[in-house]
């Protein structure tokens, strides 16, 4: 896996041992990215989450895209020591807030709401649709935030309170673009 634009375009990232992650392919990330870029213009100075964060490898592109600061969210042992490395191999740690445990166990935000959210959780299991619906809740999603969420390719996503924007398959996963309703 690498970083695919970018400060650390081409730098590689690291995967937990195992199979307890799934780690986003370079070219989901990529179409993800592109699909972002598409809507923002920049990512520059956004603040960011990325939950059932894995090897860390959304919240790195954010930031290496130039976002300002990212939330990472993994309970995996194996996935954390990943996600601790890539981010010291970076260099990120100013950048980066490494928290342990479930996301779904999140209490509500401390400071300014996330202008994007990276939730990338494991297939078929509706955590996505539940992390969202409480951290919005709780104050962690701007009104004029978008989010993406992975899904597997047959799953289709409904989120109260937001909008699908754009939806789009690559390779075995589906990508889900959101945003708040008004």
């Amino acid at each position: 896996m690498r970083i695919v634009a970018g400060q650390w375009r081409g730098r590689p990232i690291i995967a937990s041992e195992g199979d307890t992650t799934r780690p986003t392919a370079d070219r989901t990330r990529e179409t993800l990215f592109s699909m972002l870029t598409s809507r923002l213009g920049s990512l520059e100075d956004l603040r960011v989450a990325d939950l059932f964060a894995g090897s860390g490898a959304l919240g790195l592109e954010a930031l290496s895209r130039g976002a300002s600061h990212c939330i990472f969210v993994e309970q995996d042992p194996a996935a954390i020591r990943a996600l601790r490395t890539n981010v010291a191999n970076l260099r990120a740690q100013d950048q980066s807030d490494v928290r342990t445990g479930s996301v779904l166990a999140l209490g509500p935000m401390r400071g300014e709401p996330l202008d994007l959210v990276l939730l990338d959780p494991p297939y078929a299991t509706g955590a996505g649709v539940v992390a969202i619906d409480k951290l919005t809740r709780l104050g962690w999603i701007s009104p004029s935030a978008w989010v993406s969420l992975e899904t597997g390719r047959g799953e289709d996503v409904r989120v109260k309170g937001y909008t699908l924007d754009a939806s789009r398959d690559v390779g075995k996963a589906r990508l889900h673009l959101l945003r708040r309703e008004d």
